[in-house]
């Protein structure tokens, strides 16, 4: 990742960037860490801002890395301690952004290695099973697991949200860089970065 640089927020369907490039779309639980992956991916400290408060992005964030694609930070879902009419923007926000899914050349599901995926995260897997969009899964907080107790949380991760083996499922660790390199493989082979 030689550069990383923020082009925008998109708070409505209009300003979805719609510019030819390739788009890496990220999307998970507020609270699981996306914006903490996308920094510890691009070696940058405050690329994506942590909010102080899970639920705080309410917008699709848009990073054009190595000035050919695109990392975007979509709004998590399933913070209980968000309005209704919060929740309905969000939901209409992401259902506008998926509707032309064309740009996107790789869906990054975040999970949390620690927890059974919920409900959210199973409908999120099998959207990105319909569209048939190649994908992954990151099971971040990794490093907060012993090895032993890890391989079974990856197996149930991958029984739950039915995963078949042509879906990476990386270890991952917003901390300490764990899966980092896997997942940059992936990501520079799927964008065409990669050669």
């Amino acid at each position: 990742m030689n550069s990383a640089v923020f082009k925008l927020s998109a708070f409505a369907p209009e300003q979805f960037v719609r510019d030819g490039l390739p788009q890496v779309v990220f999307a998970g639980r507020s609270n699981v860490g996306k914006s903490s992956v996308i920094n510890t991916l691009t070696s940058r400290k405050a690329l994506a801002r942590v909010g102080s408060a899970p639920g705080k992005t309410r917008s699709a964030n848009y990073f054009l890395i190595n000035g050919g694609f695109y990392f975007v930070d979509l709004p998590g879902y399933g913070y209980a301690k968000v309005s209704h009419s919060v929740k309905e923007a969000w939901a209409v926000l992401m259902e506008s952004f998926f509707q032309s899914f064309d740009t996107i050349s790789l869906g990054v599901l975040v999970a949390d290695a620690r927890h059974t995926p919920t409900g959210q995260d199973r409908d999120m897997a099998a959207y990105f099973q319909q569209t048939c969009l190649p994908w992954m899964v990151l099971a971040n907080k990794a490093d907060k697991l012993k090895k032993n107790a890890l391989d079974g949380h990856l197996t149930d991760i991958r029984e739950t949200l039915v995963l078949d083996q042509s879906v990476p499922l990386i270890p991952f660790s917003g901390e300490t860089g764990l899966g980092k390199q896997q997942a940059l493989a992936e990501i520079l082979q799927r964008t065409g970065m990669g050669t």
